[in-house]
C-alpha cells in the first residue's frame, strides 16, 4: 500500500550509525534521525559524545554511543562491528560525518597532516559505507548519506587535503550509487556551505573573510547544524527512494551566486 507522505518521513523501527555524530553537524542529524524516530549509534574520538547521548535519552530518544579514533582502520572496523551489535545486527542509515580541516599554503602542507585529513575525511568514509553496505544487502537495501563539502565543487585556499578529500567523497558517492541503485541502496551526500562550527573557528573570528563570505551567501548568515536536520532525515526516508548520486548543497544559496 502507498504510504501517506508523512509515513514516507518516519523513522520509526529504522537503525542508523551516524560517524562523527559529536561534531556540530553530526549532532544536529543524529537528533534529526532520532526525533523522526530511528534508534542511533554515534561513533566519535570526542568523548563529549556520551554526555550527548546522554541527554538525548533523557529526551526520550534512542541514541548509544562508541568511541573510535575513524583514522585508524582496525577502530573503523571493530566500532562498525559494535554498532551492529547494538542495533540488533542491522543498519538501514549510514551517516558519514566525520571530518578534520588543516589549513597550510600547499608548497609547505605537511604530510603526516595530508594522510590524516584523507584517513578520516575520506578513507574512513569509503570503509564505512563498505561495512555497511554488506549489511544492508543482507536486509533488502538501505540509505547512505555522505558528507561533502563546497569544496566538493570548489578548490577553496590554503585546503589542498581537504578540497581532495571532500572532491573524492563527492565522486565517491555517485561511484556507489552506479554500483548499488539497482540493489536497494541510495547513496546520496550533502555538501554544507559556510557553517558556524569549530572546523570554521578561524573562518568565522576573521571580519575580512566573513565580509568576502557573505558578499557570496545571499542568506547574509553561517549555516547551523539544524539546517542539515530536515535534509538528512528525508534522505534516510523513504520519501528518497528515488533519489541516488546526488550530491545536495546547504548553503544559503552560494553556489546560485
Amino acid at each position: 500500500m502507498k504510504k501517506n507522505i508523512l509515513e514516507a518521513f518516519s523513522l520509526e523501527g529504522k537503525k542508523a550509525i551516524v560517524v562523527g555524530g559529536a561534531g556540530d553537524l553530526g549532532k544536529a542529524m543524529v537528533e534529526g534521525l532520532a526525533e523522526a524516530g530511528a534508534q542511533v549509534v554515534i561513533i566519535d574520538l570526542d568523548d563529549r559524545m556520551f554526555e550527548i547521548a546522554k541527554s538525548f535519552k533523557a529526551c526520550n530518544l534512542n541514541v548509544e554511543a562508541i568511541k573510535a579514533d575513524v583514522s585508524k582502520l582496525e577502530e573503523v572496523q571493530s566500532s562498525y562491528k559494535s554498532a551492529l551489535e547494538m542495533l540488533g545486527g542491522r543498519v538501514d542509515i549510514m551517516v558519514n560525518s566525520a571530518g578534520i580541516q588543516r589549513r597550510y599554503p600547499s608548497e609547505d602542507f605537511p604530510e603526516e597532516e595530508w594522510s590524516k585529513v584523507i584517513a578520516i575525511n575520506l578513507d574512513a568514509t569509503f570503509y564505512y559505507c563498505k561495512y555497511a553496505i554488506n549489511t544492508m544487502l543482507e536486509h533488502g537495501g538501505g540509505k547512505i548519506i555522505n558528507i561533502a563539502s563546497l569544496m566538493s565543487f570548489l578548490g577553496g585556499i590554503t585546503i589542498p587535503a581537504y578540497a581532495a578529500s571532500k572532491g573524492g567523497v563527492g565522486q565517491l558517492t555517485k561511484a556507489l550509487s552506479n554500483d548499488l541503485a539497482a540493489k536497494g541502496i541510495c547513496v546520496n551526500a550533502i555538501a554544507p556551505g559556510y557553517m558556524d562550527t569549530q572546523l570554521n573557528t578561524a573562518l568565522i573570528n576573521d571580519k575580512k573573510r566573513t565580509e568576502e563570505v557573505f558578499m557570496r551567501v545571499p542568506m547574509k548568515r553561517w549555516g547551523t547544524g539544524d539546517d542539515l536536520k530536515g535534509l538528512t532525515v528525508f534522505l534516510a526516508s523513504a520519501a528518497s527512494d528515488y533519489i541516488t548520486g546526488t550530491i545536495i548543497p546547504v548553503d544559503g544559496g552560494y553556489l546560485g551566486r
